[in-house]
């Protein structure tokens, strides 16, 4: 599709300091009450055959009744198996849903992610809640339309010209009689299975998608009410802690708990189940004072060892397998071959998460089903794991998706509600929540893996790019729950305890790393490692690595070639879309002006190499003195096909921005050889309210291509903007991350 620049949506700059003079100025540009709309509304909205291919979720739930059904009072409940992580699916799933069957926003509910209930889509991941699930719930609401004007013509004795559907009604125009769904469906649910043509409406007379509608939990948590897992409260619940082991390796030699009713009253049972040690009391508190006593008086034997912190890179590139060939286009050697060449070697090390609230869950045994409520992204992978760690029947285990205080790829969520289920088998009738600690939450999680990327680029004599290669060294990826026991902490520390039996996602921590440019000749090697730590996906997985890698070197590149930044990557791409993206910064960026000491820099990529588009601009300040890093200012223009909500899409691409800011300039996991010190906020610093940069975001809005998540799309180039603004900014190239810890 040719660059259009009237299809741009642009929010506007959203700071602290405009926040106190922007309060109190609203514009609402479309009707959300039903005193707004007239009946007829709906008759003028055409509809178009979709003829593509179904979304991935179908795969597996084919049916109408899969993903919505027709309540008595009229209302739509819409099933979905993603989890809402904070990214407003919740919304986007309800706008797509009322659209279709031309209902108003609240007369749809969405029920997310329960077994049994919803469909099994797997994990909310990869950016792919909007084009997996949002967009079956489009088809199968759009199939429920048209089977439910076919039935109620029947009932109204009338054609289906005749008929107005608005608002869970179907009235005839010419009788005025008038059906609600639930009648003309008296009783059943539309069992019929969704396929291609699907009548879905023209984009251009959408009342929803493509606008800015607010999230309603968002009230909730200002007004702290009960949102998250970590507030659910039970009749009769009861509280338990675990204790971790010392180290990785630890194995439980003795727990000696003859004091723990005196130190700690409220004790109703101390599980001992191998190495598993935990406690369940009456009250909160009581768990956490039983957990330190039990803690204090257990023995391990621990043979936990890691490398030193400052020999790290030179260990992982010691332990690495043989390289294994991912990608290879023409001919590389040659095109090295007598050109001048640039070669850099990029490091990142182990992240955390970071989750603001440390996992929770709660389980309760009822003698038959076992039922727990977790913050997982992957409710019914996590029900497989879980099984069998314990042996039991998948359809004896019950779980329902609540919310948790931050998640940002596999947390600990999956272990927490493994805690919980162990816990809760030992106290049937019992509601055990299992609340984890910082300390725990912090050097127990799952880390995104630290990497190293070599690469090297060629260039000819009119400064174009011949030939490319990136090695890249990473450890895997994703290591979530499924079938495989050993994905879950608790399973390799129980009696009889199970070792994850694959690598897990090894292919995630190439991610990106062959260029999305046009280059003749390219060569991507991966040099895989199993590493020291316990690691797993991490937002972007690799590609905010690889990002960093491949952008910087383009900055050197295009200063080598003598070429401006952004005009040397417009050189090298063919995509239109891509192109536009760069050119929207351009603008956005225009006029920005500079003062001594500061640098602005750019970054682009295309997610996954095949999803949204998303370039991004960085204003950062370097101390001469200090050699601080201060980020000033962020940009993203963004493309992501079709937009379904401005507003949670804009929220989502500035809260990557502004995370992948806190990685670049002081996220790193510490550690001895015996331990990981990266325990709390103090020595795992993240980026307070203070740091945050100024953030505006573009949209660029193409409602007749496919919609694309964008939950993942700003992390990859934030980073490799930041540090090619800090070497405008200082005169130095930025290797090795976090910049604020290396100084510059």
């Amino acid at each position: 599709m040719p660059y259009n620049p009237a299809a741009m949506i642009e929010t506007t700059s959203a700071s602290r300091r405009k926040f106190l003079q922007q309060i109190g100025y609203i514009s609402v540009g479309f009707p959300l009450l039903t005193s707004c709309m007239t009946e007829t509304d709906p008759v003028i909205a055409a509809r178009v055959n979709y003829e593509g291919g179904l979304p991935g979720s179908m795969r597996g739930a084919k049916t109408v009744n899969a993903w919505l059904q027709v309540l008595e009072d009229g209302r739509i409940r819409v099933l979905s198996g993603k989890v809402e992580l904070g990214q407003g699916i919740r919304t986007a799933i309800r706008q797509v849903a009322a659209e279709e069957l031309d209902m108003e926003l609240n007369m749809v509910e969405v029920h997310l992610a329960e077994t049994g209930l919803t469909p099994d889509e797997g994990y909310t991941a990869g950016s792919g809640s909007v084009p997996n699930s949002a967009m079956s719930v489009r088809y199968a609401a759009a199939t429920a339309r048209q089977k439910l004007l076919e039935l109620a013509s029947v009932k109204l004795n009338t054609t289906a010209d005749d008929l107005l559907l608005y608002n869970g009604t179907i009235k005839a125009k010419k009788s005025k009689e008038s059906l609600t769904f639930a009648e003309v469906l008296d009783g059943a649910q539309i069992d019929m299975e969704v396929t291609s043509p699907v009548k879905i409406k023209n984009k251009t007379d959408h009342r929803y998608v493509g606008k800015a509608i607010p999230r309603t939990d968002i009230e909730k948590m200002v007004r702290g009410e009960q949102v998250y897992v970590q507030d659910l409260r039970f009749p009769g619940m009861v509280h338990a802690r675990v204790v971790r082991p010392s180290g990785y390796k630890a194995q439980l030699v003795k727990v000696d708990d003859a004091g723990l009713t005196a130190a700690a009253p409220g004790v109703i049972k101390t599980v001992v189940n191998g190495g598993f040690v935990g406690v369940i009391t009456e009250k909160e508190y009581q768990a956490v004072k039983a957990e330190r006593y039990l803690r204090e008086h257990t023995e391990w034997e621990d043979n936990t060892s890691f490398p030193e912190q400052k020999e790290l890179y030179n260990h992982i590139r010691s332990i690495a397998e043989p390289s294994s060939n991912v990608k290879n286009e023409g001919d590389v050697t040659a095109a090295f071959e007598g050109s001048p060449t640039v070669k850099a070697t990029y490091r990142k090390p182990y992240l955390q998460h970071g989750s603001m609230g440390p996992a929770c869950a709660v389980a309760m045994y009822d003698g038959d089903i076992l039922h727990i409520w977790s913050h997982s992204q992957g409710i019914y992978p996590m029900r497989n794991g879980i099984a069998a760690m314990l042996g039991m029947e998948t359809d004896k285990i019950h779980i329902l998706g609540i919310p948790g205080a931050g998640c940002y790829g596999h947390s600990t969520a999956d272990d927490a509600a493994a805690d919980a289920a162990l816990l809760a088998l030992e106290l049937p009738g019992k509601y055990v929540r299992v609340q984890w600690s910082r300390t725990d939450e912090h050097t127990w999680e799952p880390y995104g893996s630290a990497m190293i990327m070599e690469v090297e680029a060629s260039l000819d004599a009119e400064g174009k790019i011949t030939g490319w290669k990136s090695d890249v060294w990473t450890d895997s990826h994703s290591c979530r729950p499924n079938g495989d026991a050993g994905t879950l902490l608790d399973a390799r520390y129980i009696t009889n305890p199970v070792q994850m039996k694959s690598r897990g996602y090894l292919a995630g921590g190439h991610r990106n790393a062959d260029p999305y440019y046009a280059i003749p000749n390219m060569q991507v090697n991966a040099h895989f490692f199993d590493g020291p730590f316990r690691v797993s996906s991490l937002r972007s997985l690799g590609a905010y690595t690889t990002i960093f890698a491949i952008e910087c070197l383009m900055d050197e590149l295009a200063e080598k070639a003598g070429k401006d930044p952004l005009d040397f990557r417009i050189a090298h791409l063919t995509d239109e879309r891509a192109v536009a993206v760069i050119q929207k910064l351009r603008e956005m960026t225009a006029r920005e002006t500079l003062v001594d000491g500061e640098g602005l820099g750019y970054a682009f990529s295309r997610y996954k190499n095949t999803a949204a588009y998303a370039t991004v601009a960085a204003r950062v300040a370097v101390d001469k003195t200090s050699g601080k890093v201060a980020v000033k200012k962020m940009w993203a223009a963004v493309d992501v096909g079709e937009v379904i909500n401005v507003d949670g899409l804009t929220n989502q691409l500035e809260g990557g921005m502004i995370q992948a800011a806190s990685w670049t300039l002081m996220e790193e996991v510490t550690f001895t050889e015996k331990k990981i010190t990266s325990s709390d906020w103090s020595t795992y610093p993240i980026f307070r309210y203070p740091d945050i940069p100024e953030v505006e975001v573009a949209l660029i809005d193409r409602p007749d291509l496919p919609a694309e998540g964008g939950g993942e799309v700003s992390m990859p180039p934030s980073g490799a903007a930041i540090a090619n603004a800090v070497y405008k900014a200082s005169g130095k190239r930025v290797y090795e991350l976090p910049i604020g810890v290396r100084k510059v």
